[in-house]
């Protein structure tokens, strides 16, 4: 067995169970919710991860954590954290203060959506943009978020080098309103030569609803596996 076979057959089952901690941890603060919620791309959900509502100080921090965690593990490579306007910049700076806690501590930027015309001016506020650049963001529905953020990391003179997120959906995207084969993770991946790496996937909710009994919610395993056949795609984030 080759040195990284070894970390993944270590390292598998403790991501396992933090994906499962995390899953918990979002149905707690009422982030992760089940119901009937339509997307962006126009489909009929039956799970809604809305990051929004990590809305305290406490959840906030343990949000931190499992990024960090999750990261950390990942042994991904990067030199600062950027976090997109409008979600990404908390997440960021939350991810940021968490790392120095532990003893990494890294520079932190952020964009505003409407250039400032005044003081620093420009939409780019925090450190300077260099090197090899992480960003910070919730889910990744199109990709579009993603272009965006590396365009302005590229046009700063840095390099887009990876992407952490929440949750993977592990859905197909959409383009010009049509179902496409790969998902916008898998987009960023191949097509953008980006690393993703996610906290929990999908299939690691759909293993969290086989495992527990949510309460008043006894046909939300099934609904969500209906969702995967119709608009799941097979692969997702790596963190390894």
């Amino acid at each position: 067995m080759t040195e990284r076979s070894e970390l993944h057959a270590e390292q598998t089952p403790q991501q396992d169970a933090l994906a499962q901690e995390f899953v918990q941890f979002a149905v707690d603060c009422g982030v992760l919710r089940f119901g009937e919620f339509k997307t962006k791309a126009g489909r009929l959900s039956p799970y809604f991860f809305n990051a929004g509502l990590f809305d305290d100080g406490a959840k906030l921090g343990r949000l931190a954590q499992f990024y960090a965690q999750r990261l950390l593990a990942s042994g991904i490579e990067f030199d600062m954290i950027f976090g997109p306007a409008y979600k990404g910049i908390p997440l960021g700076a939350a991810l940021a203060v968490e790392l120095a806690r532990l003893g990494r501590n890294v520079p932190f930027a952020y964009n505003r959506k409407e250039a400032k015309d005044h003081g620093e001016g420009g939409t780019l506020v925090g450190a300077p943009l260099k090197g090899r650049v992480l960003i910070v963001d919730d889910v990744m529905s199109a990709g579009t978020a993603a272009r965006e953020s590396i365009a302005l990391i590229q046009a700063a003179g840095a390099t887009a080098h990876a992407v952490v997120i929440a949750l993977d959906r592990q859905e197909k995207a959409t383009e010009a309103g049509q179902n496409v084969a790969h998902s916008a993770v898998q987009y960023v991946q191949q097509q953008l030569g980006l690393q993703v790496c996610a906290i929990a996937r999908l299939d690691d909710l759909m293993l969290y609803l086989e495992k527990h009994s949510v309460a008043g919610l006894a046909d939300a395993q099934e609904r969500v596996r209906a969702y995967r056949a119709r608009y799941g795609v097979s692969g997702a984030a790596s963190c390894l």
